[in-house]
Parts: structure tokens; C-alpha cells; sequence
């Protein structure tokens, strides 16, 4: 499976602008891969406290209509990062996925939201997981601060994960958090772990790109740089059963003597 990420510099509050760009991303991207992803709030950014409701999406209708398409129209999956969506009155910070034929398939509210940048006082929290299927790959997904939370990623492994897709809008001055996080879920959990940050700037904070895709021993198989990008790697998916057998932690799991 062949995934790539789509490293974007996103202009804060402009959806129109971000928008017409992803669209653009996604048409370069699309012929040589199956998996296409995009960051955090693409949408409007990360995140305008201004006029937040208005410039947010409604119940995902626009990436319905537009990522959804562009999906159906070149043939390859999108998880299409997340968007600064409204949902029966309130501003969610939501993730979409799309397969081939266009079809929307999965879509996730970010659970843990940023407190020390006021996230959790425009946006409102999810309250359930995320699992899918892309090409008969068991797939989840979850929200750039959700990788602090160790317990959320095992809850989405313990029944079977083969990939996870990490989307997230994350400082430039935290990199090296974001590079060891990702890479500890990847070993901890066996899995694949693609993550497609942000880059650019949003207001007064600088975002740190770096996006990876890592296979299940913690190696970096495709790195960007600070720019914007699109990095690709094929994931082979045939390496997880001897992984899993040589190492079988989930195997050696004590859950009984789990106090958390």
C-alpha cells in the first residue's frame, strides 16, 4: 500500500484558499498512490478565534462534496486530514475519510482537545473512536494532541490495527515530541503509524512539518522536511505477521493488572 502525505501550509481563516489548495495536492499526489492524507484543520487553520463558527465547515458537507469527488475521480483513498467542523450547534474538530469510489466511510471528533492553546473553549470534544478499512487494511485515525494519550491508541489496537493515521497541526518548537511519539506508537503497537502534519505559519505559532510514515520497528520510512511537501512510502503489510511473532506483546498483555 502506497501512502502518501500531503505536507500543507494552509492560510488561517481563508477556507476558499485551503480549500482550492488541497485540491490541487490531491491532483499531484493522486496517480502513484492509494492512500492520500492531509493534516489538521486544513480548513481554516489551527485556528481562527474569530469568526471560528462561520468559517467552519457544516456537518462535513463541503469535504463531502469536494474531497469526496476528487476521490471518486482519481480512483484512490483520501483521509482527508480534519476540518473546523459545526455539528447541531457546536464546532468540532473533525476528520473524514474517503474510499476509492468516493464513498465517506469514517469520521472522527477529536476526543482530547489542546488546553494550554484554548482549544476545548471553541471546540467541543468527542466522545467515540475511530476504526476503518482501507483496500482490506485495518486502519484508525487519530487528532495530533490525541498521540499524548497512550491509552486511546491502545484502546484502537487491542482488536486489531494494522495502520494508524496520525493527522495533526503540531508546533514547530515540539518537533522532536512529535518524532519520538510517533515512533513509540509504532513500536509499542506493531503498526504502521503515517503522520501528516502541518507547516507554515497560523497567527503567532510556527508549525513544524515533519510528517512520517514508520514502519512497526520504529524505522522512518519517508520524512519531509519544514515545507510544504508530499512525501510517499509504500508500506509493506506482509512484514506484521513476523513482527507480531517474533515480538508478541499483545500475546503477553497482563490487562488484569491494569489500574488506569
Amino acid at each position: 500500500m502506497k501512502i502518501a502525505c500531503l505536507q500543507m501550509d494552509m492560510q488561517l481563516g481563508k477556507p476558499d484558499e485551503n480549500f482550492a489548495h488541497a485540491a490541487g495536492l490531491i491532483a499531484r499526489a493522486a496517480p502513484e498512490n492509494d492512500v492520500l492524507v492531509l493534516p489538521e484543520t486544513w480548513n481554516t487553520g489551527f485556528f481562527p478565534k474569530e469568526g471560528l463558527s462561520d468559517l467552519s465547515d457544516r456537518d462535513l458537507a463541503r469535504v463531502r462534496a469536494e474531497i469526496g469527488a476528487l476521490a471518486g475521480q482519481y480512483r484512490v483513498n483520501i483521509v482527508a486530514g480534519s476540518v473546523s467542523n459545526v455539528r447541531e450547534g457546536k464546532v468540532f474538530n473533525t476528520a473524514a475519510v474517503f474510499d476509492r469510489s468516493g464513498a465517506f466511510i469514517a469520521q472522527y471528533d477529536k476526543t482530547h482537545l489542546f488546553t494550554p492553546m484554548g482549544e476545548d473553549d471553541y471546540f467541543t470534544a468527542g466522545s467515540k473512536l475511530c476504526t476503518f478499512t482501507l483496500d482490506g487494511v485495518r486502519c484508525g485515525i487519530i487528532i495530533c494532541y490525541d498521540i499524548r494519550f497512550p491509552e486511546l491508541i491502545r484502546s484502537l489496537t487491542v482488536p486489531g490495527l494494522d495502520m494508524l493515521f496520525v493527522v495533526s497541526e503540531w508546533p514547530h518548537v515540539r518537533t522532536a515530541h512529535l518524532r519520538t511519539l510517533t515512533a513509540a506508537r509504532a513500536i509499542e503497537n506493531q503498526m504502521f503509524v503515517v503522520c501528516c502534519n502541518s507547516c507554515g505559519r497560523a497567527g503567532e505559532t510556527r508549525y513544524g512539518g515533519n510528517s512520517a510514515i514508520i514502519d512497526p520497528w520504529g524505522e522512518t520510512v519517508a520524512l519531509a522536511g519544514e515545507e510544504e511537501e508530499i512525501i510517499s512510502a509504500d508500506c509493506d503489510l506482509s512484514i506484521l505477521t513476523k513482527i507480531r511473532s517474533t515480538i508478541p506483546v499483545f500475546r503477553d498483555r497482563r490487562p488484569e493488572l491494569y489500574n488506569i
